[in-house]
């Protein structure tokens, strides 16, 4: 019988608890029984035995033993994993003398098998009566709290294996998220693209302007960066003369952490010979909206706080807004924004919104400060925002109509940017230009590789990228991108 079950004190102790396991784990050995276990073949799982009932069916199934009612010489229990569970049904009379004596050896928390058949109670619950039961491991410390669950954040994000085993909202979004992520395939390699793999350490961190994660190789006696972007290679391919390409892939980069950043992340980048911003624009809006319908049924995806209540409704029927970067300026700070000189700007940001915009500043950054605060943070709904300052991308083209913005999209939702969308740069002049400004004049960090590539002729193409993170938080309402990573980056504890 558990502890759990058990008439022992309620303010028994972890290590009382833990002393007593261990004490049932030495009795089993002593029945000549492995606590952890071997090979078990099973026929279904408790999640798909539940999702597809029938009567009278000989099953096999293993799980985790969640719940246990102990009437003496029955019990009814609850055995499942993370993708479900079922209750089982033990009778003395059904299992051998060492079945039983192992049973009552057994604690909440431990895995194991069982063969029987299926049957209805009478309260109609569906159920397996077992005709055998096998021990594969015991768990030596108990499970969280069977009524609260795991309800202390950072010790979900510390543990995750406590939060999945007692959090069925949290199993239920990770495996939802794996769903997402094989659609997400599913949708390129039905419109052609290739899935394709890049190197993760690189020579010069490129593709992004972010600090990168530096190590170093000992065979090959260099420096070498962690990936901040996969785009430069991703481009090379298109030179090489595949046209539909993408990567879903691990980025890093050595940066803040916050309720929307992880210092390791999961992007998609996808490229298109011959394409545009605009047709990538198209591609990941009907992606996005695929991807809601097929697993949320709807378009409209409540969100929720850190506290689980509820803040707003997001709305994602088509068609999206698309707005130019300039126009939702000027609604924001003005008409006369762009009329005003730099000194002027900067003063308008500081006095009437509030910015903190330092003297180091660039001109276009201080813009870029009042479209961070002023709009993107009070977008909810998606808004494709085109057409930004050619200054703050150095891979995309310019308008052919106005050299000074480029044709790119931001995809704004929630408050953040979940894609990025260009008219991909193909002209390798001017792309060694822009990345030499970028670096500051240091020609030692642009990536000459990639720029002689260019050289052999890259096709005019549309690129994007996607925040798989984020877009996972969009799509289940998550408050944080710690709900959606499996083993977000915490500081060490002390």
């Amino acid at each position: 019988m558990s502890e759990e079950n058990s008439n022992q004190a309620p303010q028994s102790t972890e290590e009382e608890l833990i002393a007593v396991r261990r004490e049932k784990l030495g009795k089993l050995k002593q029945l000549g029984i492995d606590p952890f276990g071997a090979h078990f073949k099973t026929t279904t799982t408790p999640g798909e035995l539940k999702a597809d009932y029938s009567d009278d069916r000989s099953v096999t199934i293993a799980g985790r033993l969640l719940a246990i009612r102990d009437m003496g010489k029955s019990v009814f229990a609850t055995l499942g994993d993370a993708h479900g569970r079922i209750q089982i049904y033990l009778n003395k009379k059904e299992l051998s003398d060492l079945e039983w004596s192992a049973y009552k050896l057994l604690d909440l928390g431990d895995w194991i098998g069982i063969s029987g058949m299926t049957f209805t109670t009478g309260k109609g619950e569906p159920s397996v009566k077992a005709s055998s039961l096998t021990v594969l491991s015991k768990a030596l410390r108990p499970m969280p709290d069977k009524w609260h669950g795991l309800s202390d954040r950072e010790t979900k994000y510390r543990k995750r294996h406590l939060d999945l085993m007692s959090n069925q909202s949290s199993a239920d979004l990770f495996i939802m998220r794996s769903k997402i992520v094989a659609e997400i395939r599913n949708f390129l390699h039905d419109r052609g693209y290739l899935e394709v793999e890049t190197p993760m350490l690189h020579d010069v961190a490129g593709g992004a302007a972010a600090k990168p994660f530096e190590t170093h190789h000992n065979a090959l006696s260099m420096d070498l960066t962690m990936r901040i972007a996969p785009e430069l290679h991703l481009k090379r391919l298109l030179v090489g003369g595949l046209t539909k390409v993408f990567e879903l892939n691990r980025n890093f980069r050595n940066e803040g952490i916050s309720r929307r950043h992880n210092p390791e992340f999961t992007m998609l980048e996808a490229y298109q010979a011959f394409g545009d911003f605009e047709i990538m624009a198209d591609l990941v809006e009907e992606m996005v909206c695929h991807l809601a319908e097929k697993f949320f049924g709807t378009l409209e995806i409540e969100h929720l706080d850190e506290n689980g209540e509820s803040i707003r409704t997001l709305n994602l029927n088509r068609p999206w807004k698309r707005a130019s970067y300039q126009d939702l300026i000027k609604e924001a700070a003005g008409n006369d924004w762009f009329d005003l000189s730099p000194d002027e700007r900067s003063t308008k940001a500081k006095s009437e919104f509030k910015l903190e915009v330092h003297d180091h500043l660039e001109d276009y950054e201080v813009t870029q400060q009042v479209f961070e605060k002023l709009i993107e943070e009070h977008t909810f709904d998606p808004c494709f925002v085109t057409h930004v300052d050619s200054k703050l991308i150095p891979l995309a083209k310019e308008n052919p109509e106005n050299p000074s913005v480029i044709d790119v999209f931001e995809l704004i939702i929630n408050g953040q940017e979940i894609s990025p969308g260009y008219s991909e740069l193909n002209d390798p002049d001017t792309q060694r230009r822009r990345l030499h400004e970028q670096s500051g004049g240091e020609a030692q960090t642009i990536d000459e590789d990639f720029v002689e590539a260019l050289e052999h002729g890259m096709p005019p193409a549309g690129g994007i990228g996607i925040g798989i993170d984020r877009l996972i938080m969009l799509l289940t309402g998550a408050p944080t991108i710690r709900d959606v990573v499996l083993f977000p980056q915490l500081k060490r504890k002390d």
